[in-house]
């Protein structure tokens, strides 16, 4: 089970930032599965609670889920 993982974090994400729900060093890319440290987390989606290791992987999100969510929706970077 993927919540068994050591290290890794529970964030709740919105819009301009994100609150660690349980802590932990590291979340998962939602699109690759690659590891992304906490401190190195910039790209996200508050609509769909994911994480992106960067920009290529956001993107590559935004254009799948356009797909099925009938409306846009925003990633969030910083």
């Amino acid at each position: 089970m993927i919540g068994d993982v050591p290290g890794l974090a529970v964030l709740e994400y919105d819009a301009a930032d994100f609150a660690i729900v349980r802590p932990g060093q590291f979340v998962l890319c939602a699109v690759s599965g690659e590891r992304i440290d906490l401190h190195d987390l910039k790209y996200w989606s508050a609509r769909w609670q994911e994480a992106y290791r960067g920009a290529e992987e956001a993107t590559k999100a935004y254009l799948s889920h356009q797909g099925t969510a009938g409306e846009e929706g925003a990633v969030t970077g910083r």
